[in-house]
This record gives structure tokens, sequence and C-alpha cells, in this order.
């Protein structure tokens, strides 16, 4: 499967003659070509991160985005410890803090017959022994404006990704669509980090490994009164899942569904789901009217995957690009983001050296593959323990072993937390 060409090692998988690749149609009007060390190709937190990151090793970047700002509603907000430590690391852990933001130390669940924590954060030993609960666009701006210090990063907005530049078998960059015209950039590298639904894996044509969840979530937002509690909280009702999350004036709730329920659920009525929510949060009751229509309802097909190589010659992929994660504990961004770090800790010196071989892509997933691994079986045993018996019956929720034996209970906390290994920024890079 491996060999050896232009300072990148083969993978017998990819066309070697790009004219034989649907990808790649060099009969477009290129407005414009770039070269640079690095294309990344997503601005998501791992995208942001791996930007600022190679961008602090002197190593040239672009970083694309194919929307127009950072602006998408109910993303991801949460900041878990983990990733509060690599802000630290790199110096801006405090700078990071004076942006709003509340805090949330533990996550618990209320039933009609008790409250039960879930997780405490306050065990762990960590300086941020909380989730830091910040709108995601305030983070990506804030990522990004640390990356614009340097002048060998660049950020290109409405940058549509549509082709990838494939010769001789290896992968030398992009072609997208924006600003006015087909534009070209050259890499030595190009990354992936273009999410769930990514371009790139399509373009790549990579091999995913897909588990079955058993729900799937509606999001939407109620306001937020003053006195109601600072931290988010989950409900279990019967037969009822929904979550609460802080989001300053307003909550963002999470309604799970079971898989496949959505087009039933709304056959029935906006006014069902109304009713059922109150029943589940009564102090809901006079704040469900600001909820009148489907559109203000996001509907979240939950998906369980990773790919089965990370890489290709000359292309990387991480972050959810890579491994598609289920909401449970809202770790994706936090892995992302180590997938981030891990990949300039191993490729910043072969970039620097403007040679990149296909086992320092490896290196990559060899590194992030077991944590990966395991997050995502913790998902799934929380999702077919816990969730799916209370979505498929009325009985009442009853704590699982690991939430009940003392030795075990601060393991779902630690997981959700830091994350199965440590990951750590090498150098300053000042």
């Amino acid at each position: 499967m491996l060999g050896l060409l232009g300072g990148v090692v083969m993978n017998t998988d990819v066309p070697a003659n790009p004219s034989q690749d649907p990808s790649v149609n060099p009969n477009h009007d290129i407005v414009d070509v770039q070269n640079t060390d690095c294309c990344i190709v997503g601005g998501g937190p791992a995208g942001a991160i791996l930007s600022l990151l190679l961008a602090r090793q002197g190593i040239s970047v672009i970083l694309l985005e194919a929307h127009k700002d950072f602006d998408r509603d109910f993303r991801g907000d949460t900041i878990h410890p983990s990733v509060m430590e690599i802000m630290e690391e790199l110096g801006l852990s405090d700078r990071l803090l004076q942006l709003p933001h509340a805090k949330m130390r533990q996550i618990q669940v209320q039933t009609p017959q008790d409250t039960i924590t879930l997780a405490d954060f306050s065990h762990l030993k960590t300086r941020y022994p909380y989730i830091t609960m910040l709108p995601q666009v305030k983070f990506l701006e804030f990522i990004t404006e640390q990356a614009r210090q340097y002048p060998n990063f660049q950020l290109l907005m409405g940058a549509n990704v549509q082709e990838l530049i494939i010769e001789n078998g290896v992968i030398q960059g992009i072609r997208y669509r924006g600003h006015g015209g087909w534009h070209e950039i050259r890499a030595i590298l190009t990354v992936g980090a273009d999410g769930r639904h990514s371009k790139l894996r399509q373009l790549g044509d990579f091999t995913s490994i897909e588990t079955s969840p058993p729900m799937d979530v509606l999001w939407f937002r109620l306001p937020r009164h003053a006195g109601d509690p600072e931290a988010g909280m989950g409900r279990f009702g019967q037969g009822h899942i929904l979550a609460m999350l802080n989001r300053g004036d307003e909550w963002q709730i999470a309604y799970v569904i079971p898989k496949g329920g959505y087009q039933q659920l709304r056959a029935t009525g906006l006014e069902v789901l109304k009713k059922s929510v109150v029943e589940i949060v009564p102090e809901f009751s006079q704040r469900i009217s600001n909820l009148h229509d489907w559109s203000q309802v996001a509907f979240l097909s939950v998906e369980s995957s990773r790919v089965k190589h990370w890489y290709r010659p000359g292309l990387l992929l991480i972050g959810d690009a890579a491994h598609i994660m289920s909401p449970v504990g809202g770790v994706g961004i936090n892995y992302a983001i180590q997938d981030a770090v891990v990949a300039a800790n191993i490729l910043s010196k072969p970039l620097q050296n403007k040679h990149v071989e296909l086992s320092d892509l490896a290196k990559v997933q060899r590194q992030r593959e077991l944590p990966t691994r395991i997050i995502q079986g913790f998902q799934t045993f929380i999702q077919k323990q816990i969730f799916a018996p209370i979505l498929s019956s009325n009985r009442a929720f009853v704590p699982p072993l690991l939430l009940r034996l003392p030795i075990l209970r601060d393991l779902p906390a630690r997981l959700i937390a830091l994350g199965v290994f440590p990951v750590h920024v090498q150098g300053s890079g000042e």
C-alpha cells in the first residue's frame, strides 16, 4: 500500500492520473493561484486552532471558510477544561475569559423523583473545573484575531471549496469558488476541518465506519429569566429527554426524540411538541408561546462515525471531518481542538522543512484514533443504557452502576472535561 513519491508516501487508493479523477477539472477560468505551506478548509474550532498554532511556528497558512461570517445558530458553545488548559499554554486563557460567558460546574438531570448528578467537574485536578459556556462565534472570532497577528496567516471567508488538485496521485491543494470566480490554492498539505458534512471527505472518497445512535435532537430557544439557574440542566420525563443550556438571555433547548421520529412528531403539530416541553419543564408554561413556528426548530440527525483512514497523500482530515461525534457530553469541539493540537505538534517541523510524508499524517491518526474510539464508545454507552430506555418506555430513570459506585463516579466527568489522554502544545512558537 505504501510507496514513496516526491517526499510523500503514496497511497494507491488515490487515482494516479488526475485526468481520470472526476474531482479535477482544469478547464475553469482561474482568477488567481496562491501558494502556501498549509491550506486548511473549514473555519470551525479545529481549523481555527490549527491555523493559529501553525502560524505561530512561522508556517504560511490559508484558512478557508465557506460562510461569510462565523455566526451560525445552534453551534456547540461548550469549551471544556482540556481546551482551557490549551488556551493557558498559549497565554490566551485570561483574555478569553474576559468575554461574556457562564460556567457549568456540574451536569445534573432532574427527574420526577429526584435530581441526579451525572458529572461533577469540581473534583478534577485542573485550574478550570467547569465547562465554559461561550458562544462559538465569539470563540472563533477571538482565535482568528490572534492568528491575524502573524503575517503568514490569511483567512478567506465565503470560499466554497469545490475540487481537489491531484497530480501523480498526490493532493496538491484545492480549487474554490467565491470572490468573483474560481481560485486555486496550492499547498504542501491540505487539511480538511470542514465538519460533519465535510466536502473534503467527500472529494477524497474516504470510507466511514458508522454506528447507529438511537436518537435525534430538536434545537430551539426560549427566554431565560432573572432568577433562573445559571447552570444548564437536563430533564428526564416519562418517555422524554430535554436539556437546557445557558445562552445569556435565552435557554438553548435540546429536545431528544427517538431516531427517525421527527417526521411523525412534525405531522402531529407544533402544539404537541410545546405541550410535551411544558410537561417536562412546567416553568416554561408562560414562555412556550415564544415558539410559534417550525422554522424556529432546528433538526439534528445524530450520527457517530469515523473514517477508516484520516489521510491521503497531501491531505489530512481532523475533527468532525474525520470522526462525527454524537452531541452526548458536548465533547465534539474539544476533541476536534485536541486533533488540531496533535496535528500541529507532529506536522510543524515537516511543514517548516517543506516535506510532509504520509507517515507523518498517519502518526496524527495513531495518536488521536484511540481517544476518539473510547469517547465514542462512552457516548454509545450513555445513548443505549440511559437515553434509549427513557425514550422507549415510561419507566423511572435508574442511574447505571457507573454513576452509583464511588470509585467510578468521577469517570464521566473526566472523560467529558479532559478527554482520554492529555494533549499539550509543544513549543511556544514566539
